[in-house]
């Protein structure tokens, strides 16, 4: 009975069933907390570095994601100003940095035109959005007919765009555009090609001549789908032919 009993205390105590597989409960709360703190910090960081490019770039996300699109309005008020206008004066006062830069621009260009042949200038014209300056010159006054190749008084304005971008530090956007009036050539199938062709010339030659960094100039053909005026008479055809100088902003992508 004795030998029994000393058994019976001597018998291993039962061990505790295992436990459950994986991190401990309390990790999953102290994880949700740390995500939550550094949600916390990213918000605070965004709301620090807040600018008005920024919110201008958000403000057009939404509106894609809305389908909303955004239309870039043109300044025909600070493209009418001429360089000795009082008027200039006041409103170069009241305007923001980046629209002082622009409307000097604007008044460069116009100063440097008028030095042009008046002829070269027909159907010219200068206008201002809030990133940068269109100059726009006939397509009759660069180039030959239906071809791509300048003409030798082309120079006068392309020298011009040339001495704009060596003022400013700005980029530049060359682009092409033809009337709806097809045309298939051994050379050029469609207004596609030549429309493309011809920016590419003028840039290229404002590139060499200017010594201009590549990375600041882009070229682009849009053939008949960005007409002025409608393509209803000749002459409204003859506006439609034009190539585009867009000098705008660094910090801003354009085409």
């Amino acid at each position: 009975m004795a030998g029994k009993a000393e058994e019976v205390i001597r018998r291993k105590p039962p061990e505790d069933p295992p436990g459950d597989e994986g991190l401990p409960p309390w990790m999953a709360t102290f994880a949700d907390m740390v995500t939550l703190l550094l949600c916390f910090f990213v918000l605070l960081l965004s709301f620090a570095e807040q600018s008005e490019e920024k919110y201008r770039d958000a403000l057009g996300s939404l509106k894609g994601a809305f389908g909303v699109k955004e239309t870039r309005a043109v300044s025909d008020e600070m493209a009418q100003y001429n360089t000795s206008s009082k008027a200039t004066k006041e409103m170069a006062a009241k305007i923001s940095h980046d629209e002082r830069l622009l409307l000097s621009v604007v008044m460069r260009i116009k100063s440097l035109l008028e030095k042009v042949d008046t002829k070269l200038m027909e159907g010219a014209g200068v206008s201002a959005d809030r990133d940068g300056v269109v100059f726009s010159a006939s397509s009759a006054a660069l180039f030959k007919p239906e071809t791509a190749e300048l003409r030798p008084e082309a120079s006068e304005i392309l020298d011009a765009v040339i001495k704009v971008l060596k003022d400013y530090k700005l980029n530049i956007v060359v682009r092409g555009h033809t009337d709806d009036r097809p045309i298939s050539t051994s050379r050029y199938p469609s207004n596609w090609e030549l429309s493309a062709s011809r920016a590419a010339v003028a840039l290229d030659y404002i590139i060499n001549k200017g010594k201009i960094e590549i990375n600041r100039a882009k070229a682009v053909g849009y053939a008949d789908t960005r007409p002025l005026v409608p393509n209803d008479t000749e002459e409204d055809r003859r506006k439609n032919q034009r190539v585009e100088f867009y000098l705008h902003m660094p910090q801003r992508d354009a085409w």
